[in-house]
């Protein structure tokens, strides 16, 4: 068998195809009618399907991973339904770019449902005025000051949302709801449209110019290729897919009867409970302790992830946990939360100078891009005219943030701060998922604790950090950041019949599609079953976090945080030094974006599957060489896709039994 195809290869015609010019346009743009029918009938049924697995029985957590599970599984179901269709009725069977399309368009709706979008906007939206009371102070200390016209606070519409047995969709309850979710529903929109602007700028230059590996498309572009036979019927894939299968087979049977057998260290398996000692339980601290787990889908993506980084990933991790030994050892370290080794500032200024460093890379680049958008420069008019309507998008959207912020009662500077930040960290995750594919759960950093270190509460004010906070839910963790999945469909796009405005158009289609299906899923899920009644997964935290800070925030009136702001400045430092001698020395086996996962809360779950999956190439790579690298890439491309099927196969058996299965992470 052949290696995985490339994403750049040049789609295979035979001889059999059609050849009338409607099939020639078919394949000339990819995005097809029928093509978008599809993904628009399946966007509402994946992402009712993300909101019943993760909210109503907080299983699966499929959208916390850079790949998304349940996109994945939809895609393996309609790939080998389309090679059965091949045989038997080609004419009608979908082609490889329609196959994409359809894939790239569920994933962009899925980003809306996800574990960091749409559902922490519920768990925010009323949250305030449900659980304001006199112990809390909410209503004195900050209720001035909210935007109420995107807040809800009528009582008989939160009762009934949070304890459930209640009709939404009655003008009394609804006519609650439109305002605010129409409000928030702009501010999305706004973002996801700033970021495809910024991808359309780029795109040319990561996708072709430094031809990045996007790790994670190696999956669905295998899965869709047009030797996708091969793949099917390849030894080594299903060899992965079987194991995986299988441990996910044999622990969801344990979960359902716990008398049958369980494989350990799978998923997280606590090693802290063996270091009892002092100064070294202090590892145990922090995130989420210390754990280890051997998921098969990460040894899978793993596989495909640079050596240096994946080393850079595990190595870093174990540093910060050495770096709370010595905090121990010396004193240092009390064993409260944001105290030394500050890794919650440190994150925060490495992220922060992995997206300067990332921004300053390609300015030269970007320069060339705004000559040839106004200027003429260049031998390409629609790409020339592309690139001007992305910097008047870019323009637009800014000035609709900050007239938007305006009306939420948001200071105009206050505002460019915050989106700001917000769009460099964007970035800065981009190309961290564009060249090295690895998870990106940065809880530890977000616009409002920076600015709160940086500028404290006299320059920022209370009504500002009201706003601030109030728009904590989209900030909380990136893990499903829409701006990364853009770019990734992008890259799927060369080489297949997607042309890049007609899949600009439908990725922007499935946005719309996917806010509208995750509000209406929400809704109907938590009034039926009630917010805090039944819905297991329920985002209540994130309501907690966003007004408990503020409230912390308002009643503590922080200054300017010398203490954080130096270890902010650590960090960058580092990542900048990392950056400078990764250029100097050939080698150099410390990647600077490994620095910034390993403090910032992405390794926690998956530091040991990464050096599980590093250990695993190094050898293979070293007495195989790049040919045995290629010819095993199926079987771990197997890992992944049998993990991701035997989860999404316990996904519908748990909600239609109306119980808790397995869940194949956390």
């Amino acid at each position: 068998m052949n290696p995985v195809q490339s994403p750049n290869e040049l789609t295979h015609v035979t001889s059999s195809e059609p050849r009338t010019r409607a099939e020639s346009k078919l394949r000339d743009t990819g995005v097809t009618l029928r093509a978008v029918l599809i993904a628009l009938i399946l966007i509402p049924i994946n992402n009712n399907w993300i909101t019943v697995i993760e909210v109503r029985w907080y299983a699966l957590d499929g959208t916390c991973l850079p790949l998304f599970v349940t996109p994945i599984f939809i895609l393996f179901l309609l790939a080998l339904s389309n090679l059965w269709l091949r045989r038997i009725w080609p004419r009608i069977a979908l082609r490889r770019g329609e196959l994409l399309t359809i894939y790239m368009m569920v994933v962009m709706g899925a980003t809306l449902a996800s574990h960091d979008l749409i559902q922490n906007l519920f768990g925010a939206i009323g949250h305030a005025h449900y659980f304001a009371n006199d112990s809390n102070k909410y209503e004195s200390l900050f209720f001035r000051w909210l935007p109420e016209p995107m807040m809800v606070s009528d009582k008989l519409a939160l009762k009934g949302f949070y304890r459930g047995g209640m009709d939404p969709w009655t003008w009394q309850i609804m006519r609650v709801w439109v305002g605010p979710l129409a409000w928030w529903g702009v501010l999305v929109l706004i973002l996801i449209t700033m970021m495809m602007c910024l991808n359309i700028l780029i795109r040319r230059q990561w996708t072709e110019h430094e031809k990045l590996v996007f790790p994670l498309i190696q999956l669905p572009v295998e899965m869709t290729s047009d030797h996708a036979t091969r793949f099917y019927a390849n030894k080594l894939m299903w060899g992965g897919f079987g194991l995986a299968l299988v441990i996910g087979l044999i622990n969801g049977l344990h979960t359902l009867y716990p008398s049958m057998p369980y494989i350990q260290w799978i998923k997280q398996y606590n090693i802290g409970q063996f270091i009892v000692n002092s100064p070294w339980n202090a590892v145990t601290r922090g995130g989420n302790g210390f754990q280890i787990s051997m998921y098969p889908f990460t040894i899978g993506l793993g596989y495909f992830i640079p050596l240096d980084l994946s080393f850079s990933c595990w190595f870093f991790y174990l540093a910060r946990k050495m770096v709370q030994v010595l905090g121990a050892a010396m004193g240092w370290d009390t064993g409260t939360r944001n105290q030394f080794p500050y890794y919650e500032s440190q994150s925060s200024g490495a992220w922060l100078a992995l997206g300067g460093i990332i921004i300053a890379g390609n300015w030269k680049y970007l320069k060339g891009v705004w000559r040839q958008a106004f200027r003429g420069d260049g031998d390409n008019p629609a790409e020339a005219s592309l690139y001007r309507k992305a910097f008047y998008g870019l323009g637009i959207g800014a000035l609709m943030l900050i007239g938007l912020a305006h009306y939420m009662g948001m200071a105009a500077w206050v505002a460019i701060v915050f989106f700001g930040i917000y769009l460099v960290l964007s970035i800065a995750m981009t190309r961290v998922r564009a060249e090295l594919g690895t998870p990106h759960e940065i809880y530890f950093v977000n616009p409002q604790q920076i600015m709160v270190s940086l500028l404290g509460y006299n320059l920022i004010g209370p009504a500002n950090l009201t706003m601030i906070w109030s728009m904590y839910w989209f900030n909380r963790c990136y893990r499903s950041h829409p701006m990364p999945n853009q770019l990734e469909s992008f890259k799927m796009a060369e080489g297949t019949a997607i042309k890049l405005r007609p899949m600009i158009f439908a990725l922007m289609l499935a946005t719309v599609v996917g806010l509208l299906s995750s509000y209406y899923s929400n809704l109907a899920l938590c009034y039926r079953d009630g917010a805090q009644a039944k819905c297991i997964g329920y985002k209540w935290w994130v309501g907690h976090e966003s007004f408990e800070r503020l409230r912390d925030n308002l009643i503590t009136r922080p200054g300017l945080d010398i203490v954080r702001v130096a270890y902010m400045a650590v960090g960058a430092a580092i990542v900048m030094g990392l950056g400078a001698l990764r250029g100097a020395f050939v080698g150099w086996p410390f990647h600077p974006a490994g620095y910034a996962l390993a403090v910032s809360y992405a390794m926690d779950y998956f530091w040991f599957a990464i050096f599980v999956s590093w250990l695993v190439k190094l050898i293979i790579v070293r007495y195989g060489g790049m040919r045995l690298h290629n010819h095993l890439v199926p079987f771990f491309l197997g890992l992944v896709l049998g993990d991701f099927f035997v989860g999404s196969i316990w996904a519908i058996i748990g909600p239609l039994r109306g119980i808790q299965t397995y869940k194949i992470f956390i």
